[in-house]
């Protein structure tokens, strides 16, 4: 197996190890047996002088093959890290494409490292709440100083090659394009008499500088956004760990920390996210091999909030877009918010300014429908308006070229309704990007009754060209994000009946993990938009569950940040939320004139509520068949909502505190105290009966 996974071959005085174990060259098993016997064979040769460790197909090695990670692995004789190490013979390692964690680790035990110019190294490892163990933590700190190991050990970021060069990470850049083989043997050729042999393992002076005061300051730092997460400040200890001790000691101590990090529940969580969000890719009822529309350029309609994000997205990836507004003077309002938007990154150091500008000129604004009649792709991105978008669709369908993707942003609105303003429902779907369109990465494909296999297998992968993580739905009210999210929103108002209190419910929230609470975010968002939905809802469901506080609060023009005041009140220039005496007013109005009590309600409480009312949302969401699985919930709530990436999402959180079993339990207690809105859904009642778990569930099923 090794053999087929790694080859060996010489050229003149250099003997290659080329790992070829597509697509990735992953370390799977086999791999690490094939390098390790390709070093001791290049050993055994008295004609090789130096050795090149190369990957197959313009790639190195990805990493560790993730679904081995938690599971008994084969015990070898040396790890290869450690065999490339001890080579009595040069070993260069020859990076093209991605070298990270496990690839990059085998890049350390080499003894020098080369690169093309466009290829990335790192150790992310801590994404999937882990450290690097294959000797990351113990060897970077010693190549490049605990300081930088640190940031990028415990950020898991990817280092592009220049950058990394300039690190010390990399000997030796070449440019992209060139042949790496050939430029590897000649480099290995040049340092093949070169003796004492680099090895990291002998590098000292660099882990002296790893003072108490650096490590201290680096927990510090990462407290707030590493909060409930143990993998990051195992990853700052391992690298303390490698200032204090010999290297074999420390390899030892890491090994010992990855085995236990793996049966953890928060990696458990990341990587099942991980795989959660390729799997959202497949789409059962699309044939494989559907065609994909090619995209080479874009419209937008509107230019407001939601429609100049959706543009920056196709600029940023080097689509030229071009969007549309009624007026020339919305046109040049929103634009302007564009270039805003870009300059704060440009002043955050996050964007360049030359390349701002370029972005900017990818966005061109018009007026006239004709203009953009031969665009590939339209999004319409105006206000949630029947009426408005159908009128919208009549005339995209007179002026698209033939072919054209007629996309819809609606965050609820049907969109079948919608395609029926065209004479080609087949072309249209949904596309719904969530705010700020540009900054989050969840695009919610919505198939309507006549989308074809090809405009949403289309849409899907348009999402991923523009860096979003795409995840399909059928369509209803709300889709599946919102639809799943609606209970949520009531609840945790309808929990201010009771006794709770903003401040107490974005508390739980945020301590659970949540950048910020569902009241600070409904205030962000603006309260204008939630008393819309409701609205709507309440027209077609006399029996719904109506939010009088929230109801009143809106009409009294407290809309939020926008007005200084929402759920919250806001200085002028300070979105920080302090406590709103008129929301306190309004609880305890509502509270006298329905002789409620109030009573202390438990965080507890609080936050299965909220999080056990869209459970069973969703539950019914797959029982109708408009999800595919409860994996495209999750990878919903984790790229729509926030929901933190470490408890996995919705559904695996759910099965990690008892499963089906425990929420139908709760869920049915409430439904008896409350009535109707908390009647356990019939699906969850059989997933709970059968001892399926969430993370298993299906469509139906």
């Amino acid at each position: 197996m090794s053999q087929d996974l790694v080859r060996l071959s010489i050229s003149g005085a250099v003997g290659i190890i080329t790992v070829d174990n597509p697509p990735v060259n992953a370390l799977s098993p086999g791999v690490p047996e094939g390098i390790l016997n390709g070093v001791q064979v290049f050993n055994a040769t008295d004609d090789v002088k130096a050795i090149v460790l190369i990957g197959a197909n313009g790639k190195f090695i990805a990493g560790a093959d993730i679904r081995f990670f938690g599971k008994e692995r084969a015990k070898l004789p040396m790890r290869p890290q450690d065999a490339l190490e001890q080579s009595n013979k040069p070993v260069v390692a020859a990076i093209s494409g991605f070298a990270l964690g496990g690839g990059y680790e085998m890049a350390l035990g080499c003894h020098y490292r080369v690169a093309l110019s466009n290829a990335r190294v790192g150790l992310p490892e801590v994404t999937l709440g882990l450290l690097p163990g294959g000797g990351g933590t113990q060897r970077l700190p010693r190549l490049i100083g605990p300081a930088k190991a640190l940031d990028l050990i415990v950020s898991g970021r990817h280092v592009p090659a220049p950058e990394a060069y300039g690190l010390g990470m990399l000997n030796k850049i070449f440019p992209a394009g060139s042949d790496l083989q050939a430029e590897a043997v000649h480099y290995a050729n040049s340092i093949a008499d070169l003796r004492p042999i680099p090895r990291i393992r002998n590098m000292k002076d660099e882990v002296k500088k790893g003072t108490p005061e650096l490590f201290e300051a680096k927990r510090k730092e990462i407290a707030r956004r590493a909060r409930n997460q143990e993998a990051p400040y195992v990853c700052i200890e391992a690298v303390e760990v490698a200032c204090k001790t010999q290297i074999d000691d420390g390899l030892k101590w890491e090994g010992d920390k990855l085995r236990y990090l793996e049966n953890t529940d928060e990696s458990r969580a990341l990587r099942y996210a991980f795989f959660a969000e390729r799997e959202a890719q497949k789409l059962p009822d699309v044939p494989k091999g559907t065609p994909i529309k090619p995209i080479t350029n874009a419209a937008v309609i509107g230019c407001g909030t939601m429609g100049g994000g959706i543009a920056m997205c196709f600029a940023d990836a080097g689509i030229p877009v071009k969007v549309l507004e009624a007026s020339q003077e919305a046109l040049d309002k929103g634009m302007a918010k564009v270039r805003a938007n870009y300059e704060t990154s440009v002043k955050r150091g996050s964007l360049a300014a030359d390349e701002m500008e370029r972005r900017f000129a990818r966005i061109e604004p018009v007026t006239e429908y004709d203009a953009i009649a031969q665009q590939d792709v339209v999004i319409e991105a105006v206000f949630e308006n029947m009426d408005v978008k159908k009128e919208i669709f009549t005339k995209l369908d007179a002026v698209m070229k033939p072919g054209a993707m007629l996309l819809s942003n609606t965050s609820a609105l049907d969109i079948d309704e919608i395609a029926s303003a065209t004479k080609r429902p087949q072309d249209v779907a949904g596309a719904h990007f969530f705010s700020p369109a540009n900054v989050m990465k969840l695009l919610e494909v919505v198939k309507g009754k006549e989308s074809s296999g090809e405009i949403v297998a289309s849409t899907m992968a348009l999402g991923k060209i523009i860096g979003k993580a795409p995840a399909a739905t059928g369509n209803c009210d709300g889709f599946l994000a919102n639809r799943s999210r609606a209970p949520f929103n009531s609840e945790m108002v309808i929990l201010l009946e009771e006794g709770a209190t903003p401040q107490q419910v974005d508390k739980v929230m945020v301590d659970f993990g949540y950048p910020m609470g569902p009241f600070a975010v409904g205030d962000l968002a603006g309260l204008d938009i939630g008393y819309a939905g409701r609205a709507r809802r309440a027209a077609a469901d006399p029996n719904y569950r109506t939010l009088p506080i929230a109801d009143k609060l809106y009409e009294m023009g407290h809309y939020g940040q926008k007005t200084g005041a929402g759920w919250f009140k806001y200085e002028p220039g300070d979105r920080t939320p302090h406590p709103h005496d008129v929301v306190d007013q309004l609880i305890k109005e509502h509270m006298e004139a329905n002789n409620i009590e109030s009573r202390e309600i438990t965080d507890d409480e609080i936050l299965k509520r909220l999080l056990f009312s869209s459970v069973n949302e969703a539950c019914k969401i797959l029982e109708e068949g408009i999800a595919y699985r409860a994996s495209d919930v999750d990878i919903m709530w984790l790229y729509g909502f926030g929901f933190p990436r470490y408890r996995g999402g919705l559904m695996f959180w759910a099965d990690l505190i008892g499963g089906p079993q425990e929420v139908y339990s709760q869920i049915s207690s409430w439904h008896q105290r409350y009535g109707e809105r908390w009647r356990p859904s019939e699906y969850l009642r059989k997933l709970a009966e059968s001892g399926t778990i969430f993370k298993d569930a299906k469509a139906g099923s």
